[in-house]
């Protein structure tokens, strides 16, 4: 036999190997069936009735918790300098952790009355869902008419978020616009996070999170619904529109990602001509160079393996720990804002956020004693790659429903519709904007609310 047909025989076989690689790795799989009543509370099922009356209820701690918590922020260790020249560089800076800390206890907990009262501005709620008691808020729309179209809409924050993201936008989003368009807004704490319960078993990972999510809107009598949501609650919200696409009406997500292997490897693909697979040059910038990005993420998700591996340490490491709470959540705001505010000594914080706004996220953490079991997240998320929920892979079963991304350039991550199309099959809008990074409902909720309306029209 000639050499040359030896050769193409193996090429052949070659590509029909390649092809063959490509259809199993990036064809969408079935969507699983969970079991929506899965228990997730203390001890046995043997015996659990569930309570699903739907209970008021309202932040409020004693002057005897805020005492003690002032005395603990008084009662800090001496403060290690930070290195000569360095800013954010090496993570928080102490010199200015020292005036954050002196704010905290000298001005925000005088005024913790009047901080309680901002909390409590709109309607909390508990009920019982699956062994765990969820807390949520839930607002209506307001100055409507008969004409007003009303959409429910599920608000779902992450880490290390909570539902003091949203206190800027619920407002807009509950005004008529002048499209006349409103929305009933409900606004969890996901499982573990601020004031709802932490699973006691293993295994509450996002998806997990997003049965119990629908199960919440079903319990409330909003069977159909729109989703927003960014960092972990975009998982769970591309989760819950995978698995009851009946219930979504449409998915919205400043946080648009998928970690698939075909995902990956495309994304590895695509560095070599940008230009090809992203068709607006100017953002080509936004993903590559891919070494820069890649040593970027490497550099800032320690945290990510940490929580991912041990979640439980670093929690009781933060648990009654206020100033290194505030260290280590308060340096997610300041790099995940904007990557080249580790430059500078305040760490940019005060450019877009207040200080009564960071504190107050800080203070839901603290009261709620949930560094421990929102942290765990990342554990169980990881977990299912090599336990028996890695079955279902639900990254790669499809979403069906309309879809939204919204990118804000300083996003710490960024995937564009040429990955993320391989899951989600309507993608209806894309919107790109200069400024804005991963906390963009508190950044800029004008912006992002703007973006949301848009989408909701295009999908009536």
């Amino acid at each position: 036999m000639e050499w040359w047909k030896i050769l193409l025989g193996l090429l052949c076989l070659f590509a029909a190997f390649c092809y063959q690689a490509y259809q199993s790795l990036s064809k969408n799989l079935p969507k699983p069936t969970f079991d929506s009543t899965e228990y997730w509370g203390k001890g046995k099922v043997d015996g659990y009735k569930e309570d699903s009356s739907i209970r008021s209820f309202k932040v409020d701690y004693s002057d005897k918790v805020i005492s003690k918590l002032s005395a603990r922020l008084e009662d800090a260790n001496e403060y290690t300098e930070p290195l000569e020249g360095v800013n954010f560089e090496y993570g928080f800076n102490s010199n200015h952790l020292k005036k954050i800390v002196s704010y905290w206890k000298d001005t925000y907990l005088p005024k913790w009355n009047e901080r309680q009262q901002f909390l409590n501005q709109f309607s909390h709620f508990k009920t019982q869902i699956q062994g765990l008691n969820i807390h949520f808020m839930h607002i209506k729309p307001t100055k409507i008419n008969k004409d007003t179209k009303v959409f429910p809409l599920l608000l779902i924050h992450g880490w290390p978020g909570s539902i003091r993201e949203f206190y800027e936008i619920i407002p807009l989003l509950t005004t008529a616009n002048k499209d006349n368009i409103s929305f009933e807004v409900v606004a969890p704490s996901l499982p573990g996070f601020g004031f709802s319960d932490g699973a006691s078993k293993r295994g509450m990972g996002p998806e997990k999170m997003a049965v119990v999510m629908r199960n919440l809107m079903v319990r409330l009598e909003l069977p159909k619904f729109f989703i927003q949501a960014g960092d972990w609650g975009s998982i769970v919200g591309s989760s819950l529109s995978a698995l009851y696409p009946e219930n979504v009406l449409g998915y919205h997500t400043n946080f648009i990602g998928l970690r698939t292997p075909w995902a990956i490897l495309k994304t590895a693909f695509a560095s070599f001509y940008p230009s090809y697979f992203i068709e607006d040059e100017k953002y080509i910038s936004w993903m590559y160079p891919f070494s820069k990005e890649f040593f970027f993420l490497l550099q800032e998700t320690g945290y990510f393996h940490l929580q991912a591996t041990k979640p439980d340490t670093i929690g009781i490491a933060l648990c009654n720990n206020p100033i290194g709470l505030a260290a280590y959540i308060l340096e997610k705001f300041s790099t995940a804002t904007n990557r080249d505010y580790r430059k500078l000594p305040d760490g940019g914080l005060e450019k877009y956020f207040t200080l009564d706004q960071l504190i107050d996220n800080l203070m839901i953490y603290y009261l709620s004693n949930s560094a421990v079991t929102a942290a765990r997240i990342y554990k169980e998320s990881i977990s299912k790659l090599y336990t028996k929920e890695s079955k279902h892979n639900l990254e790669r079963v499809a979403v069906e429903v309309p879809t939204g991304a919204a990118h804000f350039r300083h996003e710490a991550q960024h995937q564009f519709a040429f990955l993320t199309s391989e899951r989600f099959k309507k993608i209806i809008q894309s919107s790109y904007f200069e400024d804005g990074g991963h906390f963009a409902a508190l950044q800029l909720p004008k912006i992002l609310h703007e973006d949301f309306v848009s989408f909701v029209k295009k999908t009536l």
